[in-house]
């Protein structure tokens, strides 16, 4: 059977929630529903926690997961995501097959996901996967600004003239998860070089980066359609 990890990084640090990843959504620790989901799929080998806070390392222990303590030079606003998953698979002996990303900030995703996810990452013959949905804004009708005068951010695609059924079906990537075979690590990504889809539906996708965000996922919550965790 093959070994996969769940990896979920939850840094102290976030500014626009504070303190986003340990704050109660339906009375649990926003990370504790990404652990809950993970334990509870039976997919993983172990559910790791990769933070740099001890108070959040305890609610995660709480929650049977794992802790492996991130350095503060690996901490900060401008840290990259490599350089914690390589921090963490330096200490796993052996290297499991494979891994999934799971960022704590994509609570409703649900035992089906995950399985659904690894289904994917088998069938598509990729290195690894990545959560997408389509846009709902089109980069295509999207301006900047350069001495007070509005710009096209596409340049060669003329919004006067072409129709927007004509416009390219775009997807933008969403938090819900990145899965990869661990091999991918020697080519010092976390992604290797083919990436297939995973195309998230309903909630599965919803992100919480935003103070306006909370109260949706709230609503969400209070609105029964989630099951929140035990």
């Amino acid at each position: 059977m093959t070994n996969i990890v769940a990896l979920i990084p939850a840094r102290s640090g976030s500014k626009r929630v504070p303190h986003k990843n340990v704050k109660l959504l339906g009375g649990v620790p926003l990370m504790c529903w990404t652990i809950s989901v993970a334990r509870k799929s039976r997919l993983f080998s172990r559910v790791i926690v990769s933070t740099d806070a001890k108070d959040y390392a305890q609610i995660a222990d709480a929650w049977d997961a794992e802790v492996i303590m991130r350095p503060p030079e690996i901490s900060t606003d401008t840290s990259t995501d490599p350089e914690w998953v390589f921090q963490v698979m330096e200490q796993l002996k052996p290297l499991p097959d494979a891994f999934a990303l799971l960022r704590p900030t994509a609570p409703f995703r649900t035992v089906e996901t995950l399985k659904r996810a690894y289904s994917t990452l088998v069938r598509s013959g990729a290195e690894s996967i990545r959560a997408v949905q389509k846009c709902h804004e089109h980069p295509y009708k999207q301006w900047v600004v350069r001495d007070n005068r509005l710009l096209p951010l596409f340049p060669l695609w003329d919004v006067n003239v072409q129709q927007t059924n004509s416009m390219p079906t775009v997807y933008w990537q969403n938090a819900s998860l990145e899965m990869a075979w661990t091999r991918v690590l020697e080519t010092g990504t976390i992604t290797g070089y083919t990436i297939a889809p995973f195309f998230t539906k309903w909630l599965e996708g919803f992100d919480i980066n935003q103070s306006e965000d909370w109260v949706t996922a709230e609503a969400i919550v209070k609105s029964g359609r989630v099951e929140v965790p035990k």
